[in-house]
């Protein structure tokens, strides 16, 4: 007998694999499909990521920018500290050779005090003051602003003195110094009409700016500041000076 070919058989599988070829080509495009949606997730979450950590970066940089200021600020303080031991040194030495008192014992310039005092019976002068504190480094000029013998800004920051000491005017322990301080501003005995310091604007008064003597020193910088200086909070109202100083 013939032989009978199965083609039942050739077709159960021509079918079945039309199907696999379905099924195969639907899963591409299955994939085809997810992966633009697994792109726009990722797209999303790093736009999330970038908010968050924008977000951080504002939070933390006021934060920085008032620890650099009060970097500086401690050496303002410094520095105008050093200046002040400056000027009572030189106003020390000028009394001393010359016996006179006031005005005409301080110095004028940043330069006399940076070239020093002579030292007796030598031939080169001690040294009274570094010049990095002839800086300001709370202003970008980096020049001091110069308190003149009973200027305005010199009688508020004597205010602000008592009111920070309880009433009472610290006396210098230096009698030289303490001489200077009756002569240089006036006495205040009490605060009861004086109102609270910093209600006024010292550090303003053209006097301060005048060419002459001066008695201390104080920032041109008008910023409030992190740190207070006599329970003062604005940097151009920081004198520094010996007139105050036990």
């Amino acid at each position: 007998m013939p032989k009978m070919t199965n083609h039942s058989g050739w077709s159960n599988h021509k079918i079945c694999g039309s199907a696999s070829a379905r099924s195969v080509g639907a899963s591409r495009r299955g994939l085809a499909a997810e992966r633009p949606a697994e792109a726009g997730y990722t797209l999303v979450a790093l736009l999330a990521l970038m908010t968050i950590l924008s977000l951080f970066a504002m939070a933390v940089a006021p934060s920085a920018q008032q620890q650099a200021l009060r970097e500086r600020e401690k050496e303002a303080i410094f520095r105008g500290e050093q200046i002040a031991d400056a000027i009572k040194d030189y106003y020390r030495y000028r009394v001393g050779v010359t016996r006179q008192v006031g005005d005409n014992a301080l110095p004028t310039s940043m330069d006399q005090l940076l070239q020093g005092i002579p030292i007796p019976a030598g031939s080169k002068n001690r040294m009274i003051l570094r010049a990095s504190a002839a800086r300001d480094p709370l202003t970008i000029e980096g020049e001091w602003r110069f308190i003149r013998p009973r200027s305005e800004s010199l009688i508020e920051f004597q205010q602000s003195v008592m009111f920070y000491a309880g009433n009472v005017l610290p006396p210098p322990r230096d009698q030289q110094i303490a001489q200077l301080q009756q002569f240089a501003v006036p006495a205040l005995t009490n605060l009861v009409n004086l109102g609270r310091p910093g209600e006024r604007q010292p550090g303003t008064s053209i006097d301060d700016d005048s060419s002459g003597p001066f008695v201390g020193v104080a920032s041109r910088s008008r910023r409030s500041s992190v740190l207070t200086y006599y329970g003062i909070e604005q940097h151009s109202q920081w004198i520094f000076t010996p007139l105050f100083r036990n």
